[in-house]
């Protein structure tokens, strides 16, 4: 198999990479900034239940939280979804478990943030909502930009768990083509793609980092 014909077959599979890592960032982000607010809440009932949450999705393999949600509700439930779930699963196991990571990052930002500001906010009278979404939140996205970047470009490399379910995304199928040609040069087909996308991913976040900095 020529180099053209590799790139061509790799190129088919990072669609499904590419979806895995569009999916998690939409469903991770938001859940990841209620996940800190459970954790930042001065209720027990909620904090407790929500920490350890954070605690099982950061010390634990995503390998196993895939495998968790994929087989989780037959073993627990009786209940069977089929091949079809597979994707399903991966988005929700990958979500779930980046939605913890982001929640930590989401807390420190907020937590980093002066109190003078919501004193400050409230005597122009705004309300708590408008002071966390007009005032706070744009400070503490530029201040966690940077750590997030840090795990979007994990994210990336990550979606070659996906094969932990049998779902046929970049480097399963790179790993198949290397398997069948009984050569290396699909795996640095991959890897090169790999590398082209993270560079991508950095880019736009530096140039966003960049609008975002108010002393330039």
């Amino acid at each position: 198999m020529s180099l053209l014909q590799i790139v061509a077959e790799l190129w088919q599979s990072f669609g499904v990479t590419l979806q895995i890592f569009l999916v998690t960032l939409i469903l991770s982000l938001p859940l990841g900034l209620l996940v800190s607010f459970g954790r930042m809440s001065g209720n027990p009932l909620l904090r407790y239940p929500v920490s350890a949450y954070i605690s099982v999705m950061r010390g634990t393999p995503l390998m196993l939280q895939l495998i968790v949600v994929y087989f989780g509700p037959y073993y627990l439930f009786g209940i069977s979804f089929g091949p079809a779930y597979r994707m399903t699963a991966v988005f929700i196991a990958f979500a779930v478990n980046y939605a913890a990571y982001f929640a930590e990052i989401f807390r420190s930002g907020i937590q980093s943030m002066p109190k003078g500001q919501y004193e400050a906010a409230r005597l122009l009278g705004y309300s708590r909502s408008q002071t966390f979404f007009y005032i706070i939140l744009p400070q503490v996205i530029k201040r966690i930009l940077p750590s997030i970047t840090n795990e979007v470009i994990t994210l990336v490399k990550d979606t070659a768990f996906a094969f932990t379910l049998s779902v046929m995304e970049m480097f399963t199928k790179a790993k198949a083509l290397a398997a069948g040609q009984t050569s290396i040069l699909p795996l640095f087909v991959a890897g090169a793609f790999y590398y082209i996308f993270n560079y991508a991913v950095a880019y736009l976040f530096a140039y966003g980092e960049k609008k975002l900095d108010y002393y330039q």
